[in-house]
């Protein structure tokens, strides 16, 4: 086999591989839904996660503290709005990590499908 077929080969079985993930990742979003819209379960996860983005700030002002060195007020400032974002962030991945796993596990079906499926193309069983 060439390097031309083989990567042919690949890229025929990369692209099935990414649509079908893709596929199934839009069917566990849709089975986690039910037929609601996604707009009522991201607003009620984004107005949950202001508590860790407080608490991110907190710590992110209390992380630039020590040290003998005179901190500014921009440092502190900033240290404090990049933990906001990470709590901010974090909060928001803890609210929807049910939606996560549903969108992941549809993907890894059938992601695991066409692996099945090719690994019985290149390894034919022969009951005879």
């Amino acid at each position: 086999m060439g390097l031309r077929t083989w990567s042919k080969e690949n890229l025929e079985y990369g692209r099935k591989v990414l649509s079908s993930g893709l596929e199934g990742a839009h069917a566990g979003r849709e089975a986690f839904l039910n037929g609601r819209s996604i707009t009522p379960v991201l607003n009620e996860s984004v107005c949950k996660a202001w508590k860790p983005a407080v608490i991110g700030a907190c710590v992110g002002v209390l992380a630039s503290y020590p040290g003998r060195q005179r901190k500014t007020v921009g440092r502190v400032a900033t240290s404090g709005f990049l933990g906001a974002v990470v709590g901010f962030c974090a909060g928001i991945a803890w609210e929807t990590r049910w939606l996560g796993r549903s969108v992941t596990r549809g993907a890894m079906r059938n992601i695991g499908k066409v692996r099945d499926e090719h690994w019985l193309e290149t390894h034919p069983i022969d009951y005879a």
